[in-house]
C-alpha cells in the first residue's frame, strides 16, 4: 500500500504513552481521608452530648416550669379578686408568663412532638398530677402551654419556649453542619500543608527529567525535618547528576572533536594516494560513515533546550521529504488534511522526522521490492498534533519494541547491517521529550513500524 489518509491515525490503536491516565488526586485522597474521619469524630461527640445532655436539660425545664406553675397557682389561689387581676397583670408584664381562663372548647396540640417534650410532659405529670396538660399551641397561638386548676377552676399558663433551650432538631443539625463545614475546610488546610512538599517534589523530579537541573533545586530551609532531609537529598543528587552530565557532555564533544581531525586527513590521503577508483570510494564512504557516527554522539549529547515557537508542519515534512528524494530504494507519501501548525524547534524537528525516514529507509524495506515504502500523516486533535511515520517492512519483535529507543540498541534486523551507532531513535524520543512531546513505536496490523508522534499545537 503506497497510499495512506487520515483515517489511518483513527484505526491504529494508540500507544500506551499517549493514552489519558486517570487516577485520584494524592490531595483528594488526603482530604478524602481527613474529612471522613473528622465527620465521623463530630458525629460522635455530637451523640455522645446529646446523650449525656438530654435527660439533665429535660428534667431542670420540666422543674422550671412546674415551679413557675406552682408559684403562679399558689399566688392566685390565696388572692382575693382585685389582686388576683393585677397580680395576672403584673406576671404577664414583667415575666412573660400570661395566665387565661381554659374553656371546654378551647382546640390545643399537646407538646410531644419530639423525646425531648415527651420526657418534659412526663416530669409536669409527674410533679404536678395527672390533670396537667402541656401544650405546644393553643388555639393556634404557638408556645408552652401548661393547664392546671385553682380550686376547680382550670387554667392556662402561656411562657415563651425559650426558657426551655433548644429543643428542635434543626438546631442540632445547624451546628453538625457548621461543624462539619468548618472540618472540611481544615482538612483541605491540612491536605495542602502535607501535599505541597510532594507536589514540590514532583515538578523538581519532572524538570531533572528534562534535562533542567537548576529549576529542580529544593528548599533547603523547610521547617519539617523529614522533609528537609529529602530536599537535601534530592538537591545533592541533582547536582551530582549535573557534574556527570556535563562530564559526559564534554567527554563526548572531546573525543568527537579529537577523531574529526585525523578522519580529514584520512579522508585527503584517501583521495591523493588510494589509485583504485572504487577503493578509493569505499573508503571514502566509510570514513564519511564515522562522521556521521559522531554526528549522531553529538546530537545525543546537546544539553541545550530547544527553543520553541510556532512552525509549519507542511513545510519540516516538505523539507525533510525533498531531501531523501534521490534516493532510489526509498518512496515516501505524505498525507496531510491543511496546514498544519505545531509548537517546537526548526532545527530538531527537522532532525526527529530525518531520522525517522533514515531509519525506515534501513529497516523498514518491503522484502519483495527491496524499497523501503514509507507512509506520513498528521492530524490536529484538541490542543495536540499527531503525526504518524509508518514503513511496511517486517515490522519488530513485540519483546524489542520498548528497547528500540534506548541508546545503541539495535534489533535483529538492524545487526545484520549495522551501519549505524544505534542512537538514531533514542535521540528522537530525547528531541521530542524535551519539546513536549510524546513518543511511540507500534507494529501495525498490515506488517511495519509505525512512530507516533504527539506534539502541542501551534
Amino acid at each position: 500500500m503506497q497510499g495512506t489518509s487520515p483515517a489511518i491515525l483513527e484505526t491504529a490503536p494508540a500507544p500506551l504513552e499517549m493514552r489519558p491516565r486517570v487516577g485520584l488526586n494524592l490531595f483528594w485522597r488526603t482530604f478524602f481521608f481527613l474529612a471522613l474521619l473528622l465527620i465521623g469524630c463530630i458525629v460522635a461527640w455530637l451523640q455522645t452530648f446529646r446523650a449525656l445532655e438530654f435527660e439533665p436539660r429535660a428534667v431542670q425545664s420540666a422543674q422550671q416550669l412546674a415551679s413557675l406553675v406552682n408559684l403562679s397557682r399558689a399566688a392566685l389561689k390565696y388572692s382575693d379578686s382585685i389582686t388576683r387581676v393585677w397580680l395576672i397583670k403584673t406576671l404577664a408584664d414583667e415575666e412573660g408568663v400570661r395566665i387565661s381562663p381554659r374553656e371546654p372548647r378551647d382546640k390545643y396540640e399537646l407538646f410531644v412532638n419530639d423525646p425531648f417534650g415527651e420526657r418534659i410532659g412526663d416530669e409536669l405529670t409527674t410533679r404536678m398530677g395527672k390533670g396537667t396538660v402541656v401544650a405546644k399551641s393553643v388555639n393556634g397561638v404557638p408556645g408552652v402551654w401548661v393547664g392546671f386548676t385553682i380550686d376547680g377552676d382550670s387554667y392556662w399558663l402561656l411562657t415563651d419556649p425559650s426558657r426551655l433551650g433548644p429543643m428542635q432538631g434543626g438546631t442540632w443539625l445547624i451546628w453538625l453542619i457548621t461543624a462539619a463545614i468548618l472540618s472540611l475546610l481544615g482538612a483541605a488546610l491540612i491536605a495542602r500543608l502535607i501535599n505541597r512538599p510532594l507536589k514540590q517534589l514532583s515538578f523538581a523530579a519532572s524538570r531533572m527529567r528534562d534535562g533542567d537541573f537548576d529549576a529542580s533545586l529544593l528548599d533547603e530551609q523547610v521547617a519539617t525535618s523529614e522533609i528537609r532531609e529529602v530536599n537535601i537529598g534530592f538537591n545533592r543528587m541533582a547536582e551530582q547528576l549535573s557534574k556527570i552530565e556535563e562530564d559526559r557532555v564534554i567527554m563526548l564533544a572531546g573525543i568527537s572533536h579529537d577523531l574529526r581531525t585525523p578522519l580529514a586527513r584520512l579522508r585527503l590521503e584517501t583521495e591523493m594516494s588510494v589509485a583504485d577508483a572504487e577503493a578509493r570510494a569505499h573508503m571514502a564512504a566509510d570514513i564519511s560513515q564515522l562522521d556521521a557516527i559522531i554526528d549522531k554522539f553529538l546530537d545525543y549529547a546537546r544539553p541545550d533546550p530547544p527553543q520553541l515557537s510556532p512552525l509549519s508542519l507542511n513545510a519540516i515534512i516538505d523539507a525533510a521529504v525533498y531531501a531523501v528524494a534521490e534516493y532510489t530504494d526509498m518512496r515516501v507519501n505524505v498525507t496531510l488534511p491543511g496546514p498544519i501548525t505545531v509548537l517546537a524547534d526548526e532545527v530538531e524537528l527537522s532532525r526527529v522526522i530525518a531520522n525517522l525516514l533514515e531509519n525506515a529507509r534501513r529497516y523498514g524495506k518491503t522484502p519483495e521490492t527491496g524499497i523501503a515504502m514509507v507512509d506520513i500523516a498528521a492530524k490536529e486533535r484538541d490542543q495536540w498534533v499527531l503525526i504518524k511515520v509508518r514503513d511496511h517492512g517486517t515490522g519488530v519483535a513485540p519483546h524489542a519494541l520498548s528497547n528500540l529507543t534506548k541508546p545503541f540498541f539495535r534489533g535483529d534486523a538492524a545487526r545484520t547491517a549495522a551501519t549505524g551507532a544505534g542512537l538514531g531513535l533514542a535521540i528522537v524520543e530525547k528531541t521530542l521529550h524535551r519539546m513536549g512531546g510524546v513518543f511511540a513505536l507500534a507494529n501495525t496490523g498490515s506488517g511495519g513500524l509505525a512512530a507516533h508522534i504527539k506534539l502541542r499545537r501551534g
